[in-house]
């Protein structure tokens, strides 16, 4: 039997080797390290429950990250949502050179998390940058230094965010054109007006489209660390307003070297989601509708 089905085996073993040895083996190395003190110096300390204990009763940075992090997924993962979809709509009326403006527009989906759009992104929003050179021209608004203000900071993360709306702006669009258009006419026929077709006949059936995007741009919110990492310098300020949860992991792994700790903050972070996907899952049968 072994040797029967050896060059199936032979086929999978890329995959193998990359699941357990750099997925799996990984992950359970990281578990075993959230129960010791370990700052890759010394051999690890195993200390038991200490670090989670500490993450729940004695780190207000901890709950600075997550309160941050939370702001940042509750504003700019929907606002990303309604962007992408207006933007899908507006495309799926039908215009010339469709694929060419499709390309565009998915392309800060591309470049968005990188570190030059990043620089890029704190140099529009400085006191001197772009953005407050066009308020003050057409405004006469003098504008703060919306990096370097604690009010304003996380904002321009949202921004951001909402600007890389490409990749679910394609997936919208593929959505709506899977609606079958006789349903349209005979709404018309009916006398419905554009609002009421948007709510009763594209909104229910672009719904596990909806819910696909909600759920995989929620965890890459979750995740998002370089815009944070360098318009704020690594430093998570103006006094913590842009310390994100993964930018404080690496602060704990990378700048102060306490692996075991920042191990624990990573298995959170990993529940947090986790909890999430099954609270959307569970939330779909109530709202979602599919074909049947």
């Amino acid at each position: 039997m072994l040797a029967r089905n050896a060059p199936g085996y032979l086929f999978l073993a890329p995959w193998l080797i990359g699941f357990f040895g750099l997925t799996l083996g990984p992950a359970l190395v990281s578990l075993y390290l959230s129960f010791t003190n370990y700052d890759l110096l010394r051999a690890p300390d195993w200390v038991g429950a200490a670090n989670y204990v500490r993450i729940a009763t004695d780190d207000p940075k901890f709950a600075a990250a997550m309160r941050v992090t939370f702001i940042y997924v509750v504003l700019s993962v929907p606002l990303k949502l309604v962007f992408a979809l207006a933007v899908a709509m507006a495309f799926n009326r039908g215009i010339r050179g469709l694929t060419v403006y499709r390309a565009i527009f998915y392309l800060p989906s591309l470049l968005g998390g990188s570190v030059a759009i990043a620089v890029l992104w704190r140099q529009l929003f400085a006191s001197d940058g772009l953005v407050n050179m066009l308020l003050w021209k057409a405004f006469g608004i003098e504008g703060p230094s919306w990096v370097s203000n604690p009010d304003y900071s996380l904002y321009t993360l949202v921004v951001l965010s909402i600007w890389q709306f490409g990749s679910p702006m394609i997936i919208f669009l593929a959505g709506l054109r899977q609606i079958p258009t006789d349903m349209y006419e005979a709404a018309e026929i009916d006398g419905a007006a554009k609002v009421h077709q948007f709510f009763k006949i594209t909104l229910p059936l672009l719904t596990p489209v909806v819910f696909f995007n909600a759920v995989i741009q929620t965890i890459e919110a979750f995740k998002a660390f370089t815009p944070a990492f360098i318009i704020s310098e690594g430093t998570g300020g103006p006094i913590n307003s842009t310390l994100f949860y993964t930018l404080y992991l690496y602060q704990e792994a990378f700048g102060f070297f306490r692996m075991g700790y920042a191990a624990a903050l990573a298995w959170i972070l990993l529940v947090i989601i986790a909890l999430f996907t099954a609270f959307s899952f569970l939330s779909a049968r109530y709202w979602v509708h599919y074909d049947d």
